[in-house]
């Protein structure tokens, strides 16, 4: 989640002449589901109302329509959602075209969507104030939609080329 009280990051400024950067405090913000194809660079990201099995469901459903042949391995973290009991019959049912391999506790490092959100935290809510949480959401659908538009870049800067 893209919170509006994540605005704060560090920076410089003049002794004496600290920035203020106003927040909402209410923890409202943008829920953000996405996956990252470090062949192509390319991220599907789907925006939520809330977060939870059926939520990760349609995403997976949504990731088998969006690569429509060949055998999808998923890196995932250990979130209860990507175990949940609902989604292990389509996990069942989808076996041969859909594996989820979970990275180990506390490991974020690890984990490549990780390093999406951070990118998108530090290029659009930084020291920046949104006055209402529909301004964060247009900000972030820009970022998505401009870096979709640099893959090149995505796998530069967050994928180990062998």
């Amino acid at each position: 989640m893209i919170r509006d009280y994540q605005a704060i990051g560090s920076t410089w400024f003049l002794r004496g002449q600290q920035r203020m950067i106003p927040t909402f405090g209410q923890h409202k913000g943008v829920k953000l589901i996405g996956t990252l194809d470090y062949e192509t660079g390319e991220i599907i990201c789907t925006e939520e109302e809330r977060y939870g099995a059926g939520t990760f469901l349609r995403f997976l459903e949504k990731l088998l329509t969006a690569y429509p042949t060949g055998k999808l391995v998923m890196i995932l973290d250990n979130a209860r959602i990507h175990h949940a009991k609902l989604i292990q019959p389509f996990l069942e049912e989808n076996r041969d075209r859909l594996e989820l391999v979970f990275l180990p506790p506390y490991s974020p490092q690890l984990n490549l969507m990780e390093g999406v959100w951070k990118w998108l935290k530090e290029a659009v809510i930084h020291n920046v104030f949104f006055g209402t949480v529909q301004k964060i959401t247009l900000a972030v659908r820009a970022f998505l939609k401009d870096v979709d538009q640099r893959r090149e870049e995505v796998i530069d800067r967050l994928c180990v080329r062998m």
